[in-house]
Parts: C-alpha cells; sequence; structure tokens
C-alpha cells in the first residue's frame, strides 16, 4: 500500500517541479522573444475559463494548500488571486515549494485513514485523507498543471511531454 504521503505530498512536489521548469522554460522563452511575458498570464484557453495566472494560483493550492488541508483535516476553496507579473509566479512557486519539502512523511502518514473535509459555503464534503487526496485535490492539481502548460504550448513556448511530468519516481522499491 502507498503511504498517504508517497501519494500526497511526494506527488505535489513532483507537480511543483515540473510547473516551476516550465515556467522557468516559458520566462527564458518570452526573454528571447524581446518580451517580459507577463502578458502570458492573461492566456486563457476558452473565455469561460480561468487565465493563467489563476491556473498556476490553483497549481499552488492543489499542492501546498492540500497538504496544509490535511494537516488541518479541512480544505476550503482558495482566496483571491495576488497581482503578480511573471517572475512573482514562478517566486510563488518555488516559495511554495520550500514550504511544502518542509512537511515531513510522519506529519502526514500519521493522518492515514482520518477524516478530511471539504467545506465551503453551504457545502461540507466528508473524505478519508486518501480519498481526499485520489479524487480531489490530485486530478485537481493535474488538471491546473495540465492547463498551465497548454497555455504555453499553445503560446508558442517549446514545451515538451517530459517538461510536464519532471522527474519521475521509478524504481521497484
Amino acid at each position: 500500500m502507498t503511504a498517504l504521503y508517497e501519494l500526497s505530498v511526494a506527488s505535489y512536489l513532483r507537480v511543483l517541479d515540473g510547473t516551476i521548469a516550465t515556467m522557468k522554460k516559458a520566462q527564458a522563452f518570452y526573454e528571447q522573444q524581446g518580451l517580459s511575458g507577463d502578458e502570458a498570464l492573461q492566456l486563457r484557453v476558452a473565455e469561460d475559463m480561468w487565465e493563467l495566472r489563476r491556473q498556476l494560483h490553483s497549481v499552488r493550492h492543489h499542492s501546498l494548500n492540500a497538504a496544509r488541508g490535511l494537516l488541518r483535516g479541512e480544505f476550503n476553496p482558495p482566496k483571491d488571486v495576488e497581482e503578480t507579473d511573471l517572475n512573482g509566479a514562478i517566486g510563488h512557486l518555488v516559495a511554495d515549494r520550500e514550504e511544502l519539502a518542509a512537511i515531513t512523511a510522519a506529519e502526514i502518514n500519521a493522518l492515514s485513514g482520518k477524516p478530511m473535509y471539504f467545506r465551503m459555503t453551504g457545502v461540507e464534503l466528508p473524505f478519508t485523507m486518501e480519498n481526499f487526496v485520489m479524487s480531489f485535490t490530485l486530478p485537481n492539481l493535474y488538471f491546473h498543471a495540465a492547463t498551465v502548460y497548454n497555455l504555453l504550448r499553445a503560446d508558442g513556448v517549446p514545451l515538451g511531454k517530459r517538461d510536464f511530468l519532471g522527474q519521475m519516481r521509478v524504481g521497484l522499491i
């Protein structure tokens, strides 16, 4: 059985690492084009979808804030998205990654099987910790990270699948 930490925090870290690398590659691409890249934060797949800035905020929310939620036993919708430029967006991802990496396996694994709640105005969804990770935060995290990748790829940033995947956890042990 996969430990809760490996399922959650280790997965969040891998997606954050891939998103950070993708954003740094995008930043270099825009600089080579003589652009700041800040305009890219307004990119959308469709008019009724969130822009890149909010997609990045959601990657942060479904990684660091999801881990914080596990520790509290409660997860809530994200706060308002702060205005930032491309450098600031990357800086937030890096800072979140550092804070997330400080959460220990012992802290998270001790929560295995315990109740977890998603709460927002008028809604309370009960989960076990594992089901919350597998059916709520990981799908959301991958959705928003893939949308970041797709927006940048469609804007001409030379990305490939390996950029999205990041460092895979390979091995038989």
